[in-house]
């Protein structure tokens, strides 16, 4: 792409979706990639860059992105004492397994095979934060042995093919297995960290039809995006976390829970064709 104004479109859009991602991650505490990967999806799309590998690019990117914000939220939950270091040493091998696995299966599929999969699993998170409980629990604590040695690997994998951190899957998780709810946010930054860096280090040796890829890419991340919605989700997250401060989340949460199962419905539709 060498014409300056669908570069300064670009910028734009990928403004605003920066913008957007961290008035969100303040306000309702919900990780960048899963507001990212659609926004991302329709950005490009919209710009022409449509192709089998367009979700490659989507994921990839939005896990390079993850890794700045996960190692950023780590270290001021730290600060609080709110991360449980022993829940990421011992999950840790696992997740890492999960998101090297979870890197190879995406680079395999085709983009329309991966909306599905998005779709799905978006649809399961978008459900959950509608209509869960912050009662529910299914355990009083953390799995370990052989049952640890399975769900590891698979929270990993599953947030490598949503391209997103440890937030959607992880905090629900642990708090269904009775971690505080601070904790497990605190703790499922670390899993984001776990997540985004060996699966962006694989992204960035995936190969993109350079017919199909925005200028600026290497592998199947985006440098562009990646530095615009860092920067701007910099500047905004703070205005969400004083938002989330003078006002009950617990409703917007729900509906921005109901907002995501309709992304997810048309994901779902783009991806069969309807």
């Amino acid at each position: 792409m060498s014409d300056p104004m669908l570069l300064i479109q670009m910028l734009v859009l990928l403004l605003i979706t920066g913008a957007v991602a961290g008035v969100l991650a303040g306000l309702l505490g919900v990780g960048g990639g899963i507001v990212l990967v659609p926004a991302f999806f329709y950005v490009f799309g919209a710009l022409g860059f449509e192709g089998p590998q367009l979700m490659q690019l989507c994921l990839a990117t939005s896990l390079a992105t993850i890794i700045v914000t996960s190692v950023r939220s780590v270290m001021s939950h730290n600060k609080k004492g709110a991360v449980d270091w022993d829940i990421l040493r011992t999950w840790a091998p696992g997740i890492v397994i999960g998101a090297a696995l979870g890197v190879l299966v995406a680079a395999s599929l085709r983009s329309g095979a991966l909306q599905m999969i998005f779709g799905i699993l978006a649809l399961i998170v978008g459900l959950y934060m509608a209509l869960g409980k912050s009662s529910w629990r299914v355990s009083g604590a953390m799995p370990t042995g052989a049952k640890r040695m399975m769900s590891s690997p698979i929270l990993g994998f599953m947030s490598v093919l949503m391209g997103i951190g440890g937030g959607s899957f992880g905090v629900p998780f642990m708090s269904l297995h009775g971690v505080a709810i601070h904790r497990a946010v605190a703790t499922a930054a670390g899993f984001g960290v776990l997540i985004a860096v060996p699966a962006v280090i694989g992204f960035l040796f995936v190969p993109i039809d350079p017919t199909s890829r925005p200028p600026f890419t290497i592998g199947a991340v985006n440098l562009v995006a990646f530095v615009v919605v860092i920067a701007m989700t910099l500047v905004t997250a703070p205005w969400g976390v004083k938002l989330a401060h003078a006002m009950d989340a617990g409703p917007l949460k729900k509906a921005f829970g109901v907002f995501l199962t309709l992304v997810a419905l048309n994901m779902l539709r783009k991806a069969l064709g309807f």
